[in-house]
């Protein structure tokens, strides 16, 4: 059962279960819980650990982001706190987007009780509601990961999983500004998104640093702007990520196991 929150009503959400499908048959699961008191308000997002937190990867914004007043987008941000993490990082030109409108809703909410000036926005990553060169950064956390869902194998995707990757890779440089920065945090190897992020017709260069420990997750920068390095074949080698099982290098593999995985912990 769904909740509503309704700012205009004064209404707010103690629990909230979706469970939905996005269009072009991607996978849209959220779990979220609230703990809500008269004098304070405390949130807890299991899902939102799945790529660490803010501060595992702070230092690796801090390297990439052209400022504090850079205007940021987040793309997807579902229950996610990243934003609100960046926002009191001092990063205050922020605007977050999601397809679902009760995520928008529920973290317009969050916002509100922190008295943060994050835009939150029901929007589609494949058809996004901004001017061209709009922002600075654009920044995601597992949503390139959910596109690969269902994909098929994860070295020749599926026709149509091709078609919405390159779309939205097609929007983000589109709104970003020159000298942009597209920030990807996902668990995707190079290896199999190379052929996308250096795709003919985008004009940026991509850039990997890992963090975590026996789990690497990969930030991804694509500058804007800046020359493409072609690198020799030989430099181009797959890299161990601690997978004992040759079917974990399945996107689709990994993202499953951390839904049953989140579901068992629901349950339990």
């Amino acid at each position: 059962m769904a909740v509503f929150a309704n700012i205009a009503t004064g209404t707010k959400p103690t629990s909230l279960t979706i469970k939905s499908h996005c269009p072009l048959g991607l996978p849209h699961h959220m779990t979220v819980s609230m703990i809500t008191t008269p004098e304070n308000h405390s949130y807890s997002f299991p899902w939102d650990n799945w790529f660490k937190d803010y501060s595992q990867f702070q230092h690796l914004i801090h390297a990439h982001c052209s400022g504090k007043n850079a205007k940021i987008l987040e793309l997807g941000c579902g229950n996610s706190r990243m934003s609100e993490d960046m926002y009191q990082d001092g990063f205050t030109d922020i605007t977050a987007t999601d397809l679902s409108p009760v995520a928008v809703e529920s973290k317009r909410w969050r916002c509100f009780d922190l008295n943060y000036g994050i835009k939150v926005l029901v929007a589609d990553i494949m058809d996004m509601p901004f001017k061209d060169a709009s922002f600075d950064i654009v920044i995601e956390k597992g949503v390139m990961d959910v596109l690969f869902v269902d994909s098929g194998s994860p070295w020749d995707p599926e026709p149509q999983t091709r078609a919405r990757v390159d779309v939205t890779l097609k929007e983000v440089h589109r709104v970003l500004g020159a000298n942009g920065v597209f920030i990807s945090i996902a668990f995707g190897q190079p290896h199999f998104r190379r052929p996308f992020f250096e795709a003919s017709g985008f004009e940026w260069s991509m850039e990997y640093s890992t963090f975590g420990d026996s789990f690497h997750y990969y930030f991804y920068t694509l500058r804007k702007g800046m020359a493409r390095k072609v690198l020799p074949r030989d430099s181009m080698e797959i890299t161990s990520i601690d997978m004992v099982q040759e079917q974990m290098d399945d996107e689709d593999y990994i993202m499953r196991t951390m839904m049953v995985d989140d579901d068992k912990t629901t349950s339990s």
